[in-house]
């Protein structure tokens, strides 16, 4: 990357993009409500391909506890029901016609605290990731800085501003984690 200026916006995106991910991450854990989310890491095998379960049927919650999977081929509804076994989520599909009914189980303590270690990692991700953006601007400034772009005060204010960022992030994925764990806990 050779880029002669530095844009604290651009860091700032990069670092968004990393609490977004953590934010898509956190949001596939289940935590006893039933989320059409749930379902999103399924891939179902159809017309010779592993395809999203969302490109092949349709995902509700008709039910706090509850997911309906309505398969628009009838001739898929085995597929998105052995897909849906075969997953680790620990759901039993109950199928009716083109509709697929899943009660979401009470969670047991010992699986509330697997998926609290779970959104811990996903978070510690999300901070590396941050941190490897904090790290590759603050490189971007030293350069500029050696190669005369930039005064030393310059640098100094603008280090300042990318550790601001890298803090508010960090918070903003320390908030994120909270959150979760006290709805996986306290469902």
């Amino acid at each position: 990357m050779a880029a002669t200026t530095f844009d604290l916006g651009d860091v700032k995106r990069r670092m968004q993009g990393a609490i977004n991910a953590l934010k898509h991450e956190l949001g596939t854990l289940r935590t006893g409500r039933a989320s059409p989310s749930l379902l999103e890491p399924i891939r179902v095998d159809a017309y010779g391909s592993h395809m999203p379960i969302n490109q092949v049927a349709t995902v509700s919650v008709p039910e706090p506890r509850l997911l309906s999977v309505q398969v628009w081929d009838r001739g898929m509804v085995h597929a998105v029901e052995k897909a849906i076994r075969d997953s680790d989520l620990g759901l039993n599909p109950m199928t009716e016609g083109q509709v697929i009914r899943l009660r979401i189980p009470e969670m047991t303590e010992e699986r509330r605290r697997d998926l609290v270690k779970v959104a811990h990692k996903y978070a510690e991700e999300a901070r590396v990731a941050v941190r490897h953006v904090r790290r590759d601007g603050l490189d971007l400034l030293k350069k500029l800085k050696k190669d005369g772009a930039l005064g030393e005060d310059e640098e100094r204010r603008q280090e300042e501003q990318v550790q601001k960022a890298t803090d508010q992030a960090i918070a903003e994925i320390d908030a994120l984690l909270a959150a979760k764990e006290k709805e996986i806990m306290h469902v």
